[in-house]
């Protein structure tokens, strides 16, 4: 008679699955856990004790770790050698191994990581041993054991037993599986327990959220993970799609581009991104006038753009949108109104995220490199060490802008340089290869659009997200009317542009630090 060993911490499922079994003809043995509402439910089986002729000691930490249970999981089945070792020790065979693991992941969503290292015994007593053991050993020996560590895949197995169509392909998908899940488990445990921020070695635990439409191009595929150890659940990661296609590689990373930028700002506020680049922002008192204002800065460009909010959509913007072709939209939420304006276009993509936007104070952000990867603090920080440069210094209004416009430049690709009027840019010169080619774009988007601004109520200020190496840029900077500078300074000649400055009349203010952006 074939045997089964059933250990779930999730029962979900198990009955039915034990049940299937032992109407095929399957011995059950199961852990004391699993045992009970399998003999509450008049299903047969062993408990491991009666196998191991050993109880389940230390609070049930020890229960599985047995020779006569792994000794009948690891034993080569056309290995002579092996069945005469079992024989003389009495061990049968397994032929199942069901396991759900203790729920780390679970317990640690609830309790954060302690800043003092000091680990919640609860969360000590969720890391499993023995379930991992079970699963690592069926899956080593595949070839002979059927590992199941997934309660959605018992009906899989009943219908193969019962059909005969149990394949060593079969038999290896599920063997890949369960070490994927084990290594994930691990990851999660291995990631809350490490303190240092960049250890020697690392295990980064990401689950699959869905497939995507295709990747960075049509002919490339692309799938969407999620980091099972962080905290910042109010992410593009966990947003919910409400309409639209599915959603391709380039939109999430746009999205994430918007989604962050737009939560720089306290008031309302809207962003518009065009392959990962800003081409509009604006912080306005409510969120109609921030897009407004947001696709004022670059109308062209937005077409086909990434728009994001801070402040839930109402009718009046869904209306202004509808106008325009947007490839996703993303905010906190929608008016009933502003979703019937919206999904009238079938293909538009809307997304939500409900979960209020918490800045991380300390997170580490990844990049893959071939073979390799790229680990670093990510850029939470803004205007630490502000130093006035010039002789005159900033005026109220241009104070607000300036604040406006760096915040904005941490988001646009290096070299950038920003134009703002007020709490509204109004012409972006992204990555290009010099600053100054930076400025001849965004004098050249800024002229191209008449925003009918008060010059003396909204002065125009420029950002530059790295310092200036040559005078050029202030220079040519005072031809359009720039009135207030701000640069993180520390460049060898700082001097000259600080001459520039004063020689034109503009105030310039160094921050102390860059926002490169790559």
């Amino acid at each position: 008679m074939p045997t089964a060993l059933l250990s779930v911490a999730d029962k979900t499922g198990i009955i039915d699955f034990a049940k299937d079994l032992k109407s095929l003809n399957w011995n059950i043995i199961s852990s004391g856990g699993t045992a009970k509402p399998l003999k509450e439910n008049f299903i047969e089986c062993q408990e491991i004790s009666e196998i191991t002729e050993f109880p389940e000691i230390l609070d049930g930490r020890v229960k599985t770790l047995n020779p006569k249970i792994h000794g009948g999981i690891l034993a080569v089945r056309n290995n002579p050698e092996h069945i005469k070792q079992l024989k003389y020790h009495e061990i049968g065979v397994i032929d199942i191994v069901a396991v759900s693991l203790y729920p780390f992941e679970k317990t640690v969503s609830k309790i954060p990581k302690p800043s003092d290292k000091k680990i919640d015994q609860n969360v000590i007593e969720n890391i499993d041993i023995g379930g991992v053991a079970l699963l690592r050993a069926a899956a080593k020996n595949y070839k002979d054991v059927i590992v199941i560590c997934d309660a959605s895949d018992y009906n899989i197995i009943i219908e193969s037993i019962k059909n005969n169509s149990i394949t060593e392909d079969l038999k290896l998908s599920f063997a890949a599986k369960a070490f994927q899940h084990t290594a994930y488990y691990d990851s999660l445990i291995a990631t809350y327990l490490t303190c240092e921020k960049f250890p020697v070695q690392i295990a980064i635990p990401l689950r699959k959220v869905s497939e995507l439409r295709y990747g960075e191009n049509p002919h490339q595929e692309a799938a969407l993970y999620s980091n099972g150890a962080a905290k910042c659940k109010p992410v593009v990661v966990s947003a919910k799609q409400l309409n639209g296609k599915k959603l391709s590689y380039n939109n999430y990373i746009d999205l994430e581009s918007a989604w962050h930028l737009v939560h720089e700002f306290d008031d309302p506020a809207c962003a518009i991104v065009k392959h990962n680049n800003p081409c509009g922002c604006a912080e306005s008192m409510d969120i109609k006038d921030a897009y407004l204002k947001a696709l004022s800065c670059d109308p062209v460009s937005a077409f086909g753009g990434i728009i994001a909010f801070n402040n839930p959509v109402e009718e009046n913007t869904a209306y202004e949108i509808s106008r325009l072709f947007v490839e996703c939209i993303i905010a906190p939420g929608y008016s009933k109104d502003a979703l019937d304006i919206l999904m009238q276009k079938k293909n538009i993509r809307i997304l939500i995220q409900e979960i209020p936007y918490k800045k991380e104070e300390q997170s580490i952000e990844y990049r893959i490199m071939s073979c390799g990867m790229l680990a670093q603090d990510k850029d939470n920080q803004l205007l630490t060490d502000i130093k006035f440069m010039t002789k005159r210094h900033p005026t109220k209004e241009e104070t607000i802008s300036l604040d406006f416009a760096w915040k904005v430049s941490k988001h646009v690709k290096s070299n950038a340089v920003i134009l703002a009027r007020g709490s509204q840019i109004v012409g972006i010169g992204a990555g290009q290869m010099s600053r100054i080619d930076s400025l001849k774009i965004a004098v050249e988007k800024m002229k191209s659009v008449k925003h009918g601004l008060d010059e003396k109520l909204y002065p125009l200020v420029l950002a530059s997200d790295a310092f200036f190496p040559f005078p050029d840029v202030v220079e040519e900077s005072a031809k359009v009317g720039v009135m207030a500078i701000v640069q993180p300074g520390g460049s060898i000649k700082d001097g000259e542009s600080i001459q520039a400055a004063d020689e034109k009349n503009i105030a310039m203010i160094s921050t102390g630090m860059r926002h490169f952006k790559h």
